[in-house]
């Protein structure tokens, strides 16, 4: 992340700061008549929620009075009513510290926000330091923060965000829109000169038009959902700059010819043209691209047509696939990323699942797979290194201790601190786990192999968000609590033993509901 110095943050706040309204916090000393409105949910140490205010610090500096950018937290509240976010204790107390300064500095409150996001893993204590560098009264904003008055301030902002549908940080509107482009300074700066319904801000005379780019997402409508071509359209929107779309159904036959032109690949898929080439950052922002002809083609999906066509199942490439599984009474999957936050969630939530079942007298049989890249050369996954290591000790665990779910020991264990590098804890002793077992089998061939395997198996089955779950080796559905996996998994099995109980989360839980994740 690229630092600040404070003659930046001085700059960027004669430029454009936070001041306070009624409600909000909002850039701009004294926003213009005209100021095109910006709404940013974000949660404080969410990477991506960084990245974009971080971007924002350039688009406040260019426009100044002429944006109205407010601030809001992504949250919600624990059992006992306090404030509760997905990374943990430590970014509540980066949203309270936040909220705060929002109300009690608001011409400095976007300087602090940069400020502490230079370490946002260290939102939590970097308050005061950032305070002391911009001339903020910190005992005024501690005091706050520790007191009710910052958790109701809080609370507020998660309904704000919860009342917007915000739950992915960052989640922007502008301009009343909820905003799907890029994330370079230039790709916010272009869509609030687009957004402005009156006179346009003065910075938007040197922004350089994108250029034009022609897409055209294959698709087909026997996937159902997770082949919705707005889907696909809303991922190609955040990449390009100015998309040209057209959308094609394999069923045409303009769809079967394109498809036999492009094949294999999985479907959605984006294909460009020649056009592409004039739009360099699209280009170097879309990974996967490959060429074909005079084409360029990117996989959006992971469904195959030819195993949906008569015969299809039969097809080698198609004995994996989600289309063609037989499906397994009683049998659960959870395909995951080790140290993905909602992952962690979902595996932990299984306990209770698990436990429940099992009281019943009707055990089910669980599965974890996992989701990344690469092969027994160069695996890969979206956390980095660190989640490649622990994939490759899980597998391990998993590979030879599967005996009633004694695996999940393990997991249970790394999940209460899953970046945590000592993973012996959890092996050794008692565990009835051997430490050196793990060690040699993680380290070597073998885990890669077991690894390798199962990003295959993912990426077979079309899935690339973590959790995901499959009921009966079948039915795909998300969530990360226990009544939402339990309700899922019964709706499929209704002579299932243990179906009437009621579990911790969502009592109201209905099967196919769309939950957050990591990927996609």
């Amino acid at each position: 992340m690229r630092g600040i110095d404070d003659r930046q943050l001085n700059g960027a706040s004669n430029a454009a700061s936070i001041t306070a309204d009624s409600t909000h916090a909002t850039v701009a000393k004294s926003a213009s008549p005209d100021a095109v409105r910006v709404d940013m949910h974000i949660m404080a140490q969410c990477p991506y929620g960084v990245q974009a205010e971080n971007a924002f610090k350039d688009v406040a500096a260019k426009f100044g009075p002429d944006l109205d950018l407010h601030v809001e937290f992504i949250g919600q509240t624990d059992a006992s009513g306090a404030p509760s976010s997905m990374h943990g204790p430590n970014e509540v107390k980066g949203d309270l510290t936040q909220v705060c300064v929002q109300k009690y500095a608001p011409a400095k409150a976007f300087d602090f926000i940069l400020c502490q996001d230079e370490n946002s893993k260290e939102v939590a204590t970097n308050g005061a330091s950032c305070a002391q560098r911009l001339g903020i009264p910190a005992d005024k904003i501690t005091a706050c923060a520790d007191g009710e008055e910052g958790k109701n301030l809080l609370l507020e902002s998660f309904k704000r965000s919860k009342d917007k549908g915000a739950s992915g940080s960052p989640t922007i509107f502008i301009a009343g829109t909820r905003y799907e482009g890029g994330r370079k300074p230039t790709d916010f700066m272009k869509a609030i000169c687009n957004g402005a319904t009156g006179k346009k801000p003065a910075g938007c005379s040197d922004i350089p038009e994108t250029p034009k780019v022609n897409v055209t997402i294959l698709s087909d409508n026997r996937c159902g959902p997770d082949c919705d071509p707005k889907r696909a359209e809303s991922s190609i929107r955040s990449k390009v700059g100015n998309p040209v779309i057209t959308t094609v159904d394999y069923a045409s036959a303009d769809g079967k010819r394109l498809f036999g032109q492009i094949k294999p690949t999985a479907l959605p898929a984006a294909i460009f043209d020649a056009t592409l080439d004039a739009d360099k950052d699209a280009v170097a922002g879309l990974r996967g691209l490959k060429a074909s002809g005079n084409l360029k083609v990117m996989a959006i999906g992971g469904w195959n047509p030819s195993c949906a066509d008569d015969g299809g199942c039969k097809l080698d490439e198609c004995s994996k696939t989600m289309q063609c599984r037989v499906e397994e009474p009683k049998k659960l999957d959870v395909f995951v990323m080790s140290q993905c936050p909602y992952g962690v969630k979902g595996l932990d939530a299984m306990k209770e699942v698990v436990d429940n079942f099992k009281k019943a007298g009707d055990p089910i049989d669980l599965s974890v797979h996992y989701i990344g890249d690469g092969d027994t050369s160069n695996l890969t996954s979206m956390h980095g290194a660190g989640e490649v290591a622990e994939d490759l000790r899980e597998a391990c665990v998993i590979k030879h201790y599967p005996k009633n779910l004694k695996y999940m020991d393990y997991i249970w264990c790394r999940d209460k601190n899953i970046h945590d590098g000592n993973w012996q804890a959890c092996t050794g002793g008692s565990t009835g786990i051997e430490t050196d077992k793990i060690k040699a089998c993680s380290e070597g061939d073998e885990g890669k192999q077991l690894v390798s395997k199962s990003f295959s198996e993912s990426k077979a089955a079309g899935i690339g968000a973590s959790p995901t779950w499959l009921a009966n080796n079948k039915y795909k559905f998300s969530g990360i609590d226990a009544q939402t996996i339990k309700t899922n998994l019964c709706s499929h099995n209704s002579k299932l033993h243990g179906c009437d109980a009621t579990l911790t989360g969502q009592a109201a839980a209905k099967p196919g509901a769309k939950e957050p994740g990591c990927g996609g």
